[in-house]
């Protein structure tokens, strides 16, 4: 059964989720991930995903082209058993914003 948007904010309501953190890997296979409080959250961010700047990790991109898209993937969402605040994880794919596609 696939989550939806709002299956994933009831979720964050119901648990009293306090933050999200988005995962995902690099093109070397080490895992990036960002905390965000979960109040930042909503059906568009789940939907259409997080811009961030791709520069920031090593081997991506260019400063000039940095643009990418954390896009949540939301058959992995899962509450973090080991936080000592409740925290959700969402692994992320990556898209480019101009075409669509999978980085």
């Amino acid at each position: 059964m696939a989550n939806t948007p709002k299956d994933i904010l009831k979720m964050i309501e119901e648990k009293e989720i306090e933050w999200v953190d988005v995962r995902f890997t690099d093109p070397k296979g080490k895992w990036q991930h960002l905390t965000m409080v979960s109040s930042v959250l909503g059906e568009d961010e789940l939907t259409q995903g997080l811009m961030f700047d791709g520069s920031s990790i090593e081997g991506w991109k260019a400063i000039n082209e940095s643009d990418m898209i954390l896009k949540p993937d939301l058959d992995a969402v899962y509450v973090d058993p080991f936080s000592a605040t409740p925290m959700l994880i969402i692994f992320c794919d990556i898209v480019e914003p101009d075409s669509g596609e999978l980085y």
